[in-house]
């Protein structure tokens, strides 16, 4: 996004006529540690493979580029020449100008007070001008995007709060500063310095930041706040540190102007899953200037055509749950996002905020038995236990082999080996009902692989878009002829929930209905699980008797109704017990004390990651999305091709087919990688085939099976004359010689297009 807005800003002034303020001065990124470095070479590797120049400096390089810059304690730098700044004010007149030629109509300072919504889609908007009819509406009212969302028939929630946000200008130097430096951004100092008309504007982001309007709704105009030299003291620290020649430049002022951010630190775009057309681009977490050309080409992509160019869930506003508007929440969590806007380094990095929010009956049992948590939609999950004489060494956090190997290696063994239980509550559950078929024929409409089985039957399939692309991926047990129990991932609630409401009979003959919290959800898996669910339900059972992708509703200890489903979600044997909720506890307990003799133990999703990884699983979210079709992942034999029955997506996927998919998943097992030396992938590292940069890494992990890491990732094939898309055929995927690149550094790999035979294979 950065990218197209640098592209776009460069050439709006001669498009419109407007100054802009744009000037092409580069950047350039210091790195005060070699950890800070490394990160700065992840970097590099994504920029250069999307073809904008870049390179790692020495010190005495940045001096060259900058003279006024300290780098005596520097371990090098990242130069970007194509960066630039723009006057904001200055670009939004531009498309102000733009817009009108175009033939749209503005109306400055008028105050929009309610959007009118009538059977869930956007109709018109109130203002103290009167009330506009429109098809679609864009909130993009940056820290006032809150309350705009509240001020709708049907409120909408954009979680974002605003803080205040300092930044100091100078008078010009006594040998002025040329406006073609670059801008200097120092992470580790949480300072960014740019030139200004001879001298400097310099801000950053403060370790204790100010959030504002904390008492009530945002009624601040825009306009600066008032400043505080005390509070901005430690970035001016930082500023005379890291250019002393500053010391005797006059400041001209500072300002304090209110900035609004996100939960994540990351931007908030997309069509809100509760009202239709009602479209919101905001949270920017001050990087409004950067990202806005290209998130607004996004978002006009979406408007026009349904759907974006690129995927763009990270961003996607449904990835947020309702508990994560909460106002507390909001000021609360601000307060952690602002530092680590610049302190954040490492992969994995965990918040420490706004936790224990959504948890399972389990959780205080789970965490008096060492449980470490992670948090996915706001619901806390075990990522591994720390039991007697272990240690995770505080969790501490690195780009090399992590604390938790040993931990995660002997859960991973216990799944191959004997028996381990992972709590997997967080996943969605959904339940669609009807009297007759129309439940049916809404899922045979919905998904691309036939949901018309017998009764017990379990189908993972795919709900499409028009693209043919996943919209939803999940698992669907028929419980009775018109009873569908739907498993999806934890960040799939509010997506999925949207994606199957919209899709509803108006006739109100299919009822839907949220049924996560009624379930908690246990994974048994190993090859002992069988054993263990014998015992614990009294009944000898067999993997014959209870074959592959069965759901059936069982009786345990004194408990009833547990839908117990035979699959694992990482290609291992077991089975998920769906447990009403007020037995979760009683039945854990059970199969604690009855798998003892089977050694069972807990375990925790870096178990699963690591074991769905090495058999060639996609999870949605990383490496499945809306962009994403079951013919590129693998998954045609889960497509209803040979059925004369329509689906979302139908159409699409049979184009494809006929002319081939431009690209496909492959599994890459890196052979001269040291686990114990080089620096780990995490995913979005560059894949490189016969030299040639052909994909990025979806996800990746250890596997403890082959000894090696692990990844899957998707690649293309472009013509070498002209770059266009061709074809991915089995012998382009397997005849050609791979690497990753991790951090600037390529290790060879070896391909697999598909599942490898590995021990306990279902």
């Amino acid at each position: 996004m950065a990218d197209y807005s640098c592209k776009l800003y460069s050439n709006l002034q001669k498009e419109t006529g407007v100054e802009t303020g744009f000037h092409q001065t580069g950047s350039l990124s210091l790195a005060q540690s070699e950890d800070r470095l490394l990160s700065l070479k992840w970097i590099a590797s994504h920029l250069q493979v999307n073809d904008i120049p870049c390179s790692i400096l020495s010190s005495a390089q940045v001096v060259e580029l900058h003279p006024w810059v300290e780098t005596a304690d520097l371990h090098g730098a990242l130069y970007v020449p194509v960066d630039g700044v723009v006057s904001p004010v200055d670009v939004c007149r531009a498309f102000a100008h733009a817009a009108i030629a175009n033939g749209v109509r503005m109306y400055d300072r008028t105050a929009v007070s309610h959007v009118i919504v009538e059977k869930g889609m956007v109709t018109a908007v109130e203002t103290d001008r009167g009330e506009i009819t429109c098809e679609y509406f864009v909130n993009c009212a940056g820290q006032w995007a809150y309350e705009l969302g509240q001020s709708c028939d049907e409120p909408v929630s954009i979680p974002l709060h605003p803080c205040e946000h300092f930044y100091l200008i100078s008078h010009p130097a006594e040998l002025p500063l040329a406006s073609d430096l670059p801008v200097v951004l120092d992470p580790d100092g949480r300072i960014y310095v740019r030139p200004w008309k001879g001298g400097i504007l310099s801000g950053g982001f403060e370790k204790n930041p100010k959030p504002i309007c904390t008492e009530g709704k945002n009624q601040v105009e825009f306009q600066n706040l008032q400043h505080d030299w005390d509070h901005y003291g430690p970035l001016l620290q930082s500023l005379l540190e890291r250019m002393p020649v500053l010391s005797d430049v006059q400041i001209r002022r500072l300002v304090n102007c209110p900035e609004s951010f996100s939960p994540d630190m990351r931007c908030i775009l997309g069509e809100s899953p509760s009202v239709q057309n009602y479209f919101v681009l905001a949270g920017m977490n001050s990087s409004g200037s950067s990202l806005a050309g290209g998130a607004g080409r996004l978002l006009a992509e979406w408007i026009a055509f349904g759907s974006t160019s690129v995927d763009v869930w990270p961003l996607d506003i449904r990835r947020f749950s309702a508990l994560q508007g909460s106002r507390t929440f909001l000021r609360h969590r601000v307060m952690e996002v602002v530092p680590l806007l610049y302190e954040r380094l490492y992969h994995g990095v965990e918040f420490q905020t706004g936790r224990r929010l959504r948890t399972s009956p389990l959780y205080d049992r789970l965490d008096s038995q060492g449980a470490r948590w992670t948090e996915k939609h706001a619901f806390e999950r075990p990522k591994y236990f720390v039991t007697e004489g272990q240690s995770d060494g505080e969790q501490n956090v690195t780009f090399f082999k992590p604390c938790w190997f040993d931990i995660v290696r002997d859960e991973v063994l216990a799944c191959k080996e004997a028996v381990c239980a992972i709590d997997m509550s967080s996943f969605t559950k959904f339940e669609l009902r009807s009297t007759g078929r129309q439940a049916l024929d809404m899922l045979q409409w919905l998904c691309c692989d036939d949901m018309d089985v017998p009764t017990g039957t379990v189908v993972h399939t795919g709900m499409l878009n028009a693209n043919g692309a996943y919209e939803n991926d999940c698992s669907i047990a028929r419980l009775s002829k018109g009873n569908f129990f739907i498993v999806s991932s934890t960040d799939q609630h509010i997506r999925g929930w949207a994606w199957l409401s919209r899709h509803l009979p108006a006739d109100g003959s299919v009822q839907l209905e949220d049924v996560t919290w009624k379930y908690t959800a246990l994974n048994v898996i190993g090859p002992l699980a069988v054993s263990v669910l014998s015992d614990l339900s009294y009944i000898p059972i067999s993997q014959n008797q209870f074959r592959y992708m069965v759901c059936k509703e069982m009786s345990m200890g004194y408990a009833n109704g547990i839908r117990v489903i035979s699959m694992t979600h990482t290609g291992e044997p077991g089975f998920v017990l769906y447990i009403p909720i007020e037995y979760a506890l009683y039945i854990y307990n059970e199969m604690m004390g009855v798998g003892k003799k089977h050694g069972i133990k807990d375990a925790g999703y870096f178990a699963l990651r690591s074991l769905r990884i090495e058999r060639f699983f996609p999870f949605w979210g990383q490496d499945l999305n809306s962009c994403t079709t079951p013919l590129e992942c693998g998954r045609e034999n889960r497509v209803k091709f040979n059925e004369d029955i329509d689906f979302i997506g139908r159409k699409a996927l049979l184009q494809q087919k006929q002319d081939g998919v431009r690209r496909r998943l492959i599994m890459l097992i890196l052979t001269e990688h040291s686990c114990d030396e080089d620096p780990w992938p995490h995913g979005y590292e560059p894949i490189f085939r016969n030299n040639q940069f052909v994909g990025f890494t979806t996800s990746c992990d250890y596997s403890f099976t082959l000894k090696g890491h692990v990844c899957l990732g998707y690649v293309q094939h472009r013509d070498a004359n002209n770059g266009q898309l061709l074809s991915v055929t089995p012998d382009y995927v397997t005849q050609g010689d791979y690497e990753l690149e991790i951090a600037g550094t390529r290790y060879k790999a070896k391909v697999k297009l598909y599942p490898m035979q590995l021990p306990h294979t279902n």
